[in-house]
């Protein structure tokens, strides 16, 4: 894991998004309070309408906040346009996503040297393939997605995810496409790399046993941050006990 910093590298402050509805504004969050260090593992759980999808794109910068703020890797994302937010987002953030989300007219090696291509990366072939070797699709390098398995296609999506070294990965539901045996494996995929890459992983699961792995759980219920079935939880603090 990273090395502790005094300053979290994700921090959101009184959070909350409310969205139109026939009868008035619905709250999708309220007053959600997180505090993530460097090199962590967070999982965010809840029932399906909890808020834990939302949450992340927040997070991540993908949508803006009714109220409160996002600080990510120093930045206010407030103060950001979305080119800035957009710009910050390719410097600092990967995704893994449900639905895989690779592009299916790319091959699997030219999936993962895009993200490297649009930063302007050197030798993203290079890099694309070795990260693809280590995923083990080394054979699959030129076969476009709708020639792999899901469990391939989400290991083309880890890579991609991981190749420009992000400091922060968000991951919604990466194993909910997969059955139980391949999304085990995923599972393990993801936190191995983010080991070996010492990056901060924040993911959505309804999967105990992924969400298990993290070293932090962050529980919502119908918008709020929970502990239990009642009680209100402070900021996510860090405890490796266990790890």
């Amino acid at each position: 894991m990273s090395a502790p910093s005094s300053q979290p590298i994700v921090r959101a402050t009184r959070l909350g998004k409310q969205v139109p509805s026939p009868e008035g504004m619905l709250d999708i969050l309220r007053d959600v309070d997180l505090a993530i260090p460097a090199g962590d593992t967070v999982a965010i759980v809840g029932e399906s309408g909890s808020g834990k999808s939302t949450l992340l794109g927040l997070l991540a910068g993908l949508d803006l906040p009714t109220q409160g703020r996002v600080v990510l890797a120093g930045q206010d994302l407030g103060e950001l346009d979305e080119d800035g937010r957009a710009r910050l987002r390719g410097e600092m953030v990967g995704f893994v996503f449900q639905s895989f989300q690779l592009i299916p007219s790319l091959t699997a090696i030219e999936n993962v040297m895009l993200p490297l291509e649009l930063a302007g990366r050197d030798a993203a072939g290079a890099t694309a393939r070795g990260i693809l070797e280590r995923v083990g699709l080394g054979a699959r390098l030129h076969h476009y997605p709708s020639q792999l398995s899901g469990g391939e296609q989400q290991r083309v999506a880890i890579a991609r995810a991981f190749a420009p070294q992000p400091r922060v990965l968000f991951a919604d539901e990466p194993t909910g496409n997969l059955d139980r045996k391949t999304g085990a494996r995923i599972s393990e995929l993801l936190f191995t790399l983010n080991r070996e890459h010492q990056t901060t992983l924040l993911l959505v699961t309804h999967d105990v046993g992924l969400a298990g792995h993290c070293e932090q759980t962050v529980h919502l219920d119908a918008g709020r941050m929970q502990v239990g079935p009642d009680s209100p939880l402070p900021a996510v603090t860090t405890s490796k006990e266990g790890v």
